[in-house]
């Protein structure tokens, strides 16, 4: 592994090389096993930048390494009602695997919070699998939880409906 400096930005997705290197991550993420386990499709590698230039709570954040693009953190702004303030859910987080462990996911969220901060945001929220072991420790280890908003409730589950 090389000791070349890693940098995290938030992406301008009206870049060119922004567009490619959010584009090749995503598909990534896509093939891990803990995904799809396949690459994105020919739709989505063809409209996901224009879909998330005219989502207008989209925030991309791309890890380097060097010049080389090697995390990625697809997030939109949402609002807390009980709060009464913005948050920040994390959608698509993905370190390329060669550059796991080397605290590359730290600075994404570390980045992440940064800007929901400075957007009033009251929490930063994310799902995961249940059986990615892997992923659920290291957002352990940057903080995350299921939430419990009142005591004896139990913690929150996230369920979807596919349509």
């Amino acid at each position: 592994m090389s000791n070349t400096r890693v940098s995290v930005i938030e992406a301008d997705l009206s870049r060119s090389d922004h567009q490619s290197a959010t584009i090749d991550l995503l598909d990534g993420y896509s093939m891990d096993p803990m995904a799809d386990a396949a690459p994105l499709s020919d739709i989505a590698r063809r409209e996901l930048i224009a879909g998330l230039r005219a989502h207008p709570t989209t925030l991309v954040f791309l890890a380097y390494r060097g010049p080389e693009p090697v995390g990625l953190a697809i997030c939109f702004r949402g609002f807390s009602t009980f709060a009464a303030r913005p948050l920040v859910n994390i959608h698509d987080f993905f370190v390329v695997p060669a550059h796991r462990g080397t605290g590359i996911s730290q600075m994404l969220f570390a980045a992440i919070e940064q800007r929901a901060r400075e957007l009033g945001c009251c929490k930063l929220t994310l799902e995961v699998l249940e059986n990615n072991h892997r992923a659920r420790r290291v957002y352990a280890a940057a903080g995350f939880a299921p939430p419990q908003y009142a005591p004896g409730n139990g913690g929150s589950l996230f369920l979807a409906k596919l349509l």
